[in-house]
């Protein structure tokens, strides 16, 4: 049986969770929609909803051993030069320059916890398209439903 998904969110866990509401309110100039003092936030953005919690007691050692992960918040940005200026402001500037790629205009930098932000411009599609015209078509995902993975 397939998951019947009717929403998903990215969470974020730190025993600092007052610490990131307040960066994640600033950096999004709004207030959680969900909120427990020192316990839970929640935001809910256009095409994403992020938590952030304080893991339990009985699961702390959990999260205790930061590693580095593949893991970024890409947050897409309508004006990436303002969105720049905005998160040097709260304190934590880009940790590269900008790039240049062919889907758009990029930075990355980090919250107070080090999770790895993305802040991406796209390509602006020619005026005389629709913005879906812009996108590339996808190419075929292969074998569905894919094997299981085998795990040692």
């Amino acid at each position: 049986m397939a998951l019947q998904l009717t929403a998903a969110l990215v969470t974020l866990a730190t025993p600092e969770v007052e610490c990131l509401v307040h960066f994640y309110s600033q950096l999004f100039h709004q207030q959680p929609i969900h909120y427990q003092p020192d316990r839970y936030a929640e935001f809910n953005l256009p095409g994403l909803r992020l938590g952030i919690f304080k893991p339990r007691q009985d699961h702390e050692a959990e999260f205790q051993h930061r590693v580095q992960t593949g893991v970024s918040l890409c947050l897409e940005v309508a004006d990436l030069d303002a969105a720049i200026v905005h998160l040097t402001a709260l304190g934590f500037p880009p940790t590269s320059e900008i790039m240049t790629a062919p889907h758009g205009r990029e930075i990355y930098g980090t919250d107070p916890i080090g999770t790895r932000l993305i802040l991406h411009q796209p390509v602006a599609p020619p005026r005389s398209q629709p913005p879906e015209a812009h996108r590339q078509p996808q190419e075929p995902l292969g074998e569905w439903p894919p094997k299981p993975v085998q795990h040692p």
